[in-house]
């Protein structure tokens, strides 16, 4: 399963994957657009971890998750 980081800040959001890379390598972290997020989401292949930066609070949102979770942390969108 695939995770994404939904960052908030001040100036609104972005979402970032880490990707894992071979032997000594480090892991690399890009930024995502937010349709190929929504796309996978959708599937139900993926989580999304929503940070925010000024509290440091994190919230953990999965295609299980109840549709309140879902459309306040999201957006109605990511509703099936």
């Amino acid at each position: 399963m695939n995770r994404y980081v939904k960052m908030v800040n001040l100036r609104g959001h972005y979402f970032i994957k880490e990707f894992e890379k071979k032997k000594q390598h480090s892991n690399k972290i890009r930024q995502i657009k937010d349709f190929t997020v929504r796309k996978f989401f959708l599937e139900g292949d993926c989580e999304i971890l929503v940070h925010f930066e000024e509290t440091g609070k994190e919230i953990l949102v999965t295609p299980d998750s109840d549709s309140d979770t879902i459309r306040k942390y999201l957006g109605e969108d990511y509703l099936g």
